[in-house]
């Protein structure tokens, strides 16, 4: 049943924005080209940021900065009690989603689903944001040029559900074992 339902939603959802539009005497069609034409040029007009992430996160991560960085601080996490083996998806996670999504997967086939590593890396991809994606794509859009107040809230957050990641599951795990 779910599946049928969930297999028919879309056709649905169009079936019924036309026969609004029709019923409301607008024209649709050319509502639908006015409309891929404003996407396409939101498309282009983004693409320049979109390419500058990708090559950053690209060079982050073929550099080894990534690795230099975590070793570099893992002095302060160990007395945090936050495992070093989660700090190259906390450092991609604010960049990048695909490039976050890689390196949660590597350390869950490394340290397994179930443990706490595990855990930790996935709440932390459910509990923040890719958040230079986000404000670039954002703030570009509507032609937001001053983004510092944004984006150090946007990483005080991702810093937050990082932080409350790591506390929870390591309550849960200690209370669960």
């Amino acid at each position: 049943m779910i599946n049928y339902i969930s297999s028919i939603a879309i056709p649905v959802i169009i079936l019924v924005i036309i026969i609004y539009g029709l019923f409301e005497k607008n024209k649709v069609y050319d509502s639908f080209l006015d409309g891929a034409k404003e996407g396409m040029g939101i498309v282009i007009k983004l693409f320049p940021t979109l390419i500058a992430i990708f090559v950053a996160v690209g060079a982050l991560r073929n550099s080894g900065l990534i690795d230099l960085i975590v070793k570099l601080i893992e002095p302060i996490i160990k007395t945090l009690y936050i495992p070093s083996q989660i700090m190259p998806l906390a450092l991609l996670r604010p960049i990048s989603g695909s490039a976050s999504m890689a390196v949660a997967v590597d350390i869950m086939q490394k340290y397994g689903v179930d443990t706490t590593i595990g855990l930790i890396t996935s709440t932390i991809m459910g509990s923040t944001e890719t958040t230079f994606y986000t404000i670039a794509i954002y703030t570009s859009a509507v032609g937001i040029k001053k983004t510092r107040f944004i984006l150090l809230g946007a990483l005080l957050a991702d810093i937050a559900g990082m932080v409350t990641s790591v506390v929870i599951c390591n309550i849960l795990s200690k209370s669960f074992c």
